[in-house]
């Protein structure tokens, strides 16, 4: 599909049950993309409640500015983490220069529910850059690690978060496999960003834009197919918030009442001035 003024996106978690993603909602694959001159596209100014932001661009640069005077840049490798909770205005867009030259654009947008009682929290950013992300190996060097949030194997990623979980994008090469431990109190969710291979001890075939729901247990283990390409993958997971979940548009709240109070608050200007 296509977000925002019209950049193309894959819809990671379409059809999959929100019991399953608990305690995500939400995520797309922004591109990839290689943009001719002029092409590159952003989205307007546009409202958040309830939930966290987590924009991880692999390729190209994105800027954002917010309603409260925030704003900043993320490029290859950054990760900009907005807390929207009581709600925020903000506005993402390809700098000007990316805009007139055009370029590759590829990065994922996350959305991370925020539970009952952080819902009206106090907007935040983290701005995480690419090397500030912890960086694991497998021991046969076939498979690197990209902490941004969370624990994996002893090593924790920068990002600070409301509800417990683990976020990482991890690349393993052609022909090798990894078994990565994990929490198991935790769901285990793997998006294929690029390449093929297989997931799970049955080795089921994946490949770019599937997502993979994993069952309980202490590792994940993936391969990528033999040949010239690697797999990239967006591995996360996290402890389920177990809530009631009410979502229309831009907003993510426990009841529908709670959704219709933030249009109404959007409206009447509550959520500041762009």
């Amino acid at each position: 599909g296509y977000e925002g003024e019209g950049f193309p996106v894959r819809c990671a978690f379409a059809g999959v049950d929100l019991r399953d993603l608990d305690p995500f909602v939400h995520m797309d694959q922004m591109g990839e993309v290689d943009y001719a001159p002029g092409e590159p596209k952003g989205t307007p100014w546009h409202p958040h409640r309830g939930f966290e932001t987590v924009t991880y661009m692999i390729d190209g640069t994105m800027d954002h500015q917010d309603s409260q005077g925030g704003g900043g840049s993320i490029t290859n490798g950054d990760t900009q983490w907005m807390t929207a909770g009581g709600g925020i205005l903000h506005i993402e867009a390809p700098p000007e220069h990316l805009v007139v030259s055009g370029g590759l654009f590829h990065g994922v947008q996350l959305w991370v529910n925020l539970p009952r009682s952080n819902k009206m929290a106090a907007p935040r950013y983290q701005d995480i850059t690419g090397r500030e992300v912890a960086l694991l190996s497998s021991p046969d060097g076939g498979a690197l690690v990209r902490v941004i949030a969370g624990e994996m194997d002893g090593h924790q990623g920068p990002g600070s978060t409301y509800t417990p979980i683990t976020l990482s994008h991890v690349t393993v090469a052609p022909g090798a496999s990894v078994t990565l431990p994990w929490n198991a109190r935790y769901n285990a969710i793997a998006y294929v960003l690029g390449g093929s291979g297989t997931v799970g001890t049955e080795r089921r075939p994946v490949r770019t834009g599937q997502t993979t729901v994993y069952g309980s247990g202490d590792t994940l283990t993936f391969a990528a197919t033999e040949g010239t390409e690697s797999m990239e993958m967006f591995v996360l997971g996290g402890e389920p918030i177990r809530e009631p979940v009410a979502m229309a548009g831009p907003f993510v709240m426990n009841t529908k009442a709670e959704v219709l109070q933030a249009f109404e608050d959007f409206q009447s200007g509550r959520f500041g001035q762009p």
